[in-house]
């Protein structure tokens, strides 16, 4: 991580903490009682969702001209956080950072929160899931890397078990018709880099912001890039709907609120926050981790990723084996009225 984006990561920091403070005290709050909107996380200080909700927060609340305050509720990968949201009044007093964590986490039943239980609000990073590999390997061309899998299984590092990466090499492999991948979990980003290296591994499943100093120094190639367009830093590199394999996966982070809240507090917020993250200072993170302003969408196409994204790690959790069995009553549960989650996993 640059130099640079530390220190602004650490301006951010405490402009949140003094806006927490402060802010009460400067201006006339949106609401009659004064009580500051709740910015609701999973995630401890620093992560991805953390600083991806901090640097929102950093011009939203003063386009709504009320304070924000961070809650944080860790547990179930996101359960705790979307079962706490369900606590509060549909009066557009809060929002919750969702992330593929939480689609995760909903996928196999470790909350009762369904999909038509938020209004989704808008995106504010979307870090498509890249195949990387060293660029000493013929597979580092698109054709070739598929073509090596029709007849023999690759080594896919990833972070962990049971998350968006291994979805990524499995959903991949079966919807292309590949071998399916020999997946090897690692506690982190670093490993997965220092065995592709070494070539101990085929492929990694990374994010360009993880992989972007060996990607520009030449040592790391993306292979294939799970998005629906290609990349603007990655514009030589094929998606794998380009190549016949329509799967878009991605590390998103957005946000939503109870379903229920007033059309015009709805509107209010989403319009704030798309302001927020158009303006420079929040333009300017997405630049430091390797994205650029695709990565801000508005409610509509939010909510539609969001099905999407349960639909596909429902299906592709099951075909790992970490969901035994998928019930009806499990499908009906996540069914939304614009995309029937229960038909995919069934057809």
């Amino acid at each position: 991580m640059k130099k640079s984006f530390k220190l602004f990561l650490a301006a951010a920091f405490l402009v949140t903490e003094f806006f927490v403070v402060a802010l009460p005290l400067m201006i006339t709050s949106a609401k009659a009682d004064g009580h500051p909107i709740q910015a609701i996380t999973h995630a401890g200080f620093g992560g991805g969702t953390d600083v991806t909700t901090r640097m929102m927060l950093l011009r939203t609340r003063r386009y709504l001209k009320q304070d924000m305050q961070l809650v944080n509720k860790k547990g179930g990968g996101g359960a705790a956080s979307m079962d706490y949201m369900m606590t509060l009044p549909a009066d557009g007093q809060h929002t919750l950072t969702w992330t593929t964590g939480h689609a995760v986490s909903m996928a196999l039943g470790k909350t009762k929160v369904k999909l038509s239980d938020m209004q989704p609000l808008a995106r504010g990073t979307d870090d498509p899931q890249l195949f990387v590999v060293n660029c000493k390997n013929d597979i580092k061309d698109a054709k070739k890397f598929i073509s090596a899998q029709k007849s023999k299984s690759l080594k896919y590092g990833t972070t962990h078990v049971g998350g968006i990466d291994d979805v990524s090499a499995i959903a991949f492999t079966k919807k292309g018709k590949l071998t399916d991948p020999t997946i090897v979990p690692y506690k982190g980003v670093g490993p997965i880099k220092t065995n592709l290296i070494k070539g101990d591994i085929d492929v990694g499943v990374l994010n360009l912001g993880e992989a972007v100093t060996e990607i520009e120094d030449g040592t790391l190639c993306v292979s294939v890039v799970l998005a629906s367009n290609r990349m603007e830093k990655l514009s030589n590199v094929p998606t794998a709907t380009e190549l016949g394999i329509p799967v878009v996966l991605s590390t998103v982070r957005g946000f939503v609120t109870r379903k229920g809240v007033p059309a015009d507090r709805k509107k209010q917020l989403e319009d704030a926050m798309i302001k927020a993250m158009e303006h420079k200072y929040f333009q300017s993170f997405l630049t430091d981790i390797g994205l650029d302003s695709t990565s801000v969408v508005g409610a509509d196409e939010w909510g539609k990723q969001m099905e999407v994204m349960l639909a596909e790690m429902t299906a592709q959790l099951k075909a790992l084996g970490y969901i035994n069995s998928v019930s009806y009553t499990h499908l009906r549960a996540h069914e939304t009225d614009s995309y029937l989650v229960c038909r995919l996993l069934l057809e």
